[in-house]
């Protein structure tokens, strides 16, 4: 008995050896958090001001009563979309990314906010609303539009879907939005920068056989972002009769596909030419259609297909 009593002692430290090593591999290579003397600290950590009130995220959550109803809480926490950009000129690297905001009803409220790094320490944006219970897909930097010869810089574009006017809270959102945005470091505010939409796409009218359509870059819910290392290899083509043909970097690949209204779609019975190419993406790209779940389009002429689970965006031109 003795000896069975060792053995268990000894398994049972071991066991507990590899929970700490896990522990600790966690908190070591998550880019979010980091250790203090013991003390988890996540790194979007600052106050913020959200319709006038200031909010201070601690282990990127804050929790406030209601100074009217003590049962009433208004609970802010970190989404992500994380974007990492010198977002004030001055050669270090800040931070756009997303809260939602719960005030004890059924509403879950989507801000853009900055968190700049400065000589001072770090310092939050006001917060700037996209709307209650959207679809975020994306920050990514604004490609940039020259006006009289000078390329605008900083300048940021919120990805989302909301729902059509008129449809209820309870409809999936599924209309693709974009929002400009420049941070002010002075006040930090956000401005709306505005656009010059000559040439913009009429979502009502686009379908999915719009066109021929090119992979252009999927973006993760982690900030992975993964693009073709071959440009215009990439391609699907959605025909009327429910079948779909795509193009890779190294085979064709077909099969069908099902919408619904809500513009749930499903790819299936695919199949594809069997050449072997060396550092190919396809399989990476057929697993992107294994993993759709619905669509949206952009103003900006894009198909956007969202993963399941709400794990990333696949864009397509």
């Amino acid at each position: 008995m003795k000896k069975l009593s060792i053995i268990y002692v000894v398994i049972l430290t071991i066991i507990l050896l590899v929970l700490s090593a896990g522990v600790y591999k966690f908190n070591f290579t998550n880019k979010d958090i980091y250790n203090i003397n013991g003390t988890q600290i996540n790194t979007h950590d600052a106050t913020y001001t959200i319709n006038g009130e200031n909010v201070t995220l601690k282990n990127g959550i804050s929790e406030t009563k209601s100074p009217t109803d003590s049962a009433s809480k208004t609970i802010t926490r970190y989404f992500g979309n994380d974007l990492r950009h010198d977002l004030d000129g001055d050669g270090t690297e800040d931070v756009a990314f997303l809260l939602t905001q719960e005030t004890g009803g059924s509403g879950v409220f989507y801000y853009v906010v900055a968190l700049l790094n400065t000589a001072n320490g770090p310092i939050g944006s006001d917060a700037v609303l996209l709307g209650d219970r959207i679809a975020p897909q994306n920050i990514v930097m604004d490609e940039g539009e020259t006006i009289m010869g000078t390329k605008r810089q900083n300048v940021i574009v919120v990805n989302y879907a909301d729902r059509n006017p008129g449809e209820p809270m309870t409809t999936k959102p599924s209309l693709g939005k974009s929002i400009w945005l420049k941070l002010d470091p002075k006040t930090m505010q956000f401005g709306e920068v505005a656009q010059n939409f000559e040439g913009e796409a009429d979502i009502s009218r686009m379908t999915l056989d719009t066109k021929t359509w090119n992979w252009v870059n999927t973006v993760y819910s982690d900030d992975k972002n993964v693009k073709p290392l071959v440009e215009n290899k990439f391609t699907i083509t959605f025909n009327k009769n429910g079948t779909f043909s795509a193009t890779t970097d190294c085979n064709s690949v077909g099969g069908e596909y099902i919408v619904t209204k809500d513009r749930q779609i499903t790819f299936s019975k695919m199949m594809s030419t069997l050449m072997y190419c060396e550092n190919s993406q396809e399989s990476d790209f057929t697993k992107m259609l294994e993993q759709t779940q619905s669509y949206m389009f952009t103003s900006k002429k894009q198909m956007v297909l969202l993963l399941k689970y709400d794990s990333g965006s696949v864009i397509f031109k």
